[in-house]
Parts: structure tokens; sequence; C-alpha cells
């Protein structure tokens, strides 16, 4: 199953989401491919998959534009034990930007689609989308089954989330896609006892009926320091990092039954 993480708008939690549930599904046994959609790499950075300067990427396997073309530019975590063995990373560098002027050739969003033929069958492949949804996240949303959207419990978080929602139930089609859905919107980086957060979250289900999934991630500062010392939240071992790690542990168990559904 891939699924495409997105977002309409920067700073949501989107990149510490993808990251923070492949772990959570890693130890849980899934096998687990991280395809870095977002020319920041922030994902691969986070997941120590950066890639030597001579090696293939997701930019290239695009460009290729043939079946399986990303079969060799996997890389492992880099962070050693059950992870590096069950999380394999489709890192990126910043040239993912270069593929962004093929928009208007016929056929290029269908690139990672193709590029992705045959190498993440039994496995579930979390697409880090950027924060847009223009050609790079379109080429996640060609290749994807559902879209996961995070949305921070903010006007202009909110906003980004609906206007994801709406893209996918409008453009569908127009994609060449037309069984994608949003399978979810997951809250991240909700602050408790903030007002503003507190009156969005209150609203939620009336905006995405159906659709959002608990528990809602909090902002807490052991996400940024597990982001910055490229480290998994568990390897922290403070009661904050077990905390937020069982919550993602609960976002895993609702991937896995989409999975099951979809099986």
């Amino acid at each position: 199953m891939r699924i495409a993480v997105c977002q309409n708008k920067g700073g949501s939690g989107k990149s510490a989401m993808v990251v923070n549930l492949a772990a959570a599904l890693a130890e849980a046994g899934e096998l687990v491919d991280v395809a870095d959609v977002d020319p920041q790499g922030n994902a691969s950075r986070r997941l120590a998959a950066r890639p030597a300067a001579d090696q293939m990427t997701i930019s290239e396997a695009i460009k290729c534009d043939a079946l399986g073309a990303a079969r060799d530019a996997y890389v492992p975590c880099g962070w050693g034990g059950v992870y590096s063995e069950r999380i394999r990373v489709l890192p990126a560098r910043f040239e993912l930007e270069n593929r962004i002027s093929e928009a208007g050739t016929v056929g290029a969003v269908k690139r990672l689609k193709r590029a992705l033929a045959g190498c993440d069958d039994r496995r579930i492949t979390l697409l880090d989308c950027p924060p847009s949804l223009g050609h790079l996240t379109q080429l996640a949303m060609v290749a994807a089954d559902v879209v996961l959207i995070v949305a921070e419990p903010e006007f202009d978080g909110i906003e980004g989330a609906v206007r994801v929602l709406n893209f996918v139930r409008d453009h569908a089609d127009d994609l060449n896609n037309p069984r994608l859905r949003v399978a979810g919107v997951v809250p991240s980086r909700v602050r408790s006892g903030l007002g503003v957060h507190d009156f969005q979250i209150a609203g939620l289900d009336e905006c995405f009926p159906g659709l959002v999934w608990a528990p809602h991630i909090r902002e807490r500062a052991v996400v940024k320091a597990a982001a910055d010392s490229v480290a998994p939240l568990r390897s922290l071992r403070t009661a904050p990092a077990r905390e937020v790690a069982e919550d993602f542990d609960k976002l895993a168990a609702q991937v896995r039954k989409l999975m099951e559904v979809a099986a």
C-alpha cells in the first residue's frame, strides 16, 4: 500500500509524521519504504539516508521514465537495528526541484508510479510530499493508493488540509487515479490548553466527517530533538519520548488496518 502524506501548508509536521510513523511500523514488524518527494529532503536526512554525491536518487528515478527505475536508488535507514533492516528510503536531494519543469510534458505525472513499479511489493510505502499541490505532489498522488493529511490545528493548517481534501475529490480522475481517496486527517503539533488549538480541534469532525484519526500528535520538544539528532524517538529514553512514540504506535495500527481492508 502506498500512502501519500500531504498538506498544502509548510511547517505542519508532515515529515515528522512520515519518519515517526515509519519507525512505529518497523517496530511492529512491517517492511516500510519512505519515498522522499520533497526537495528539502528532510525525511531522508532524519532517517540518516543521505545519498552519496554520485548515487541515484528519486529525482533520477523519475527522470528515467521507466518501469522499476527506482530499484537501484533505495538506501537503508541509517539508524541501525530493526530500523535499518525494515526501513528503506528513496532519498531526495534539492535537484528534485528540476522535475517540476517537466510538469507540462505529456505523461510526466505518471513517472513516479512507473519508477516504483515492482519495487515496493509487499511493503508499506510512505510518500513524503512537499507542502504544495503542484507537480511533485501530483506525482505522489498518481502513485498512491490513499492520501493521509497532516493538519496543524490553526486556521492556515486547516485551510491547507481542506485544499488537499478538495483537490483529491475534484481531480483524482484527472490524475488517472480515480480510486484515490483521503484515508484520514491527523492533527499534529497540538498544544494542550492553547485556545486556538482547542477551538480548531473541536470543529475538526465537522470539517472532515469520519476522517479524523486519533490520537492527535502533541507538540513536544522530543520530536524536534529526535529529528535534530537523526535518531528514533525511542532512543531518547525519556518519558515524553515514550509517550509520543506510543501515539505513533496507535497511528501505525490504523495504517495496518487500512492494509487489511485493501488486501
